[in-house]
């Protein structure tokens, strides 16, 4: 898979999506390259692609009611839509992250950490691709919120 960036107006380049391993495997002065900024765009965008199925498919569902008379079994299939609507609103606050990563990609900012300004890092880009803080910031404010609340 390809993708077209274009650096000027008179001129186009070709960057070939790297797979993760090629990512990981890169050096440290490589960081946020144009490849490994291709790599994340196209892994963010594919997510982004699936939380928007999955929310038309959970509006499909949810139309689709079924009258029973057990009271039972309405209230089982009350819970799960109940379910299913937690996990889509979960859903939908990651494709707001999902976005707002896009927009840091094309913005020039995705990779650096919004406290430090230091690199977030390959790895954890890579297992969590909204990532705004690297991995000692989120450490010391999740700390901080488990010691002094939110």
């Amino acid at each position: 898979m390809t993708k077209t960036t274009k650096s000027s107006p008179a001129a186009t380049t070709e960057i070939r999506l790297l797979s993760e391993d090629e990512i990981r495997a890169m050096n440290e002065k490589d960081y946020m390259n144009p490849a490994q900024l291709a790599f994340f765009k196209a892994r963010l965008q594919q997510l982004e692609k699936d939380l928007l199925k999955n929310a038309g498919e959970t509006t499909e569902h949810l139309r689709e009611t079924v009258l029973v008379p057990d009271p039972a079994d309405r209230a089982t299939i009350e819970e799960e839509h109940a379910l299913e609507l937690r996990t889509r609103d979960r859903e939908r606050k990651l494709l707001k992250k999902v976005q707002q990563s896009i927009a840091a990609i094309d913005g020039g900012d995705y990779g650096w950490c919004e406290e430090t300004g230091e690199p977030i890092g390959i790895p954890r880009l890579i297992a969590r691709p909204t990532a705004t803080l690297s991995l000692e910031a989120q450490q010391r404010r999740e700390l901080k919120q488990k010691l002094y609340g939110d």
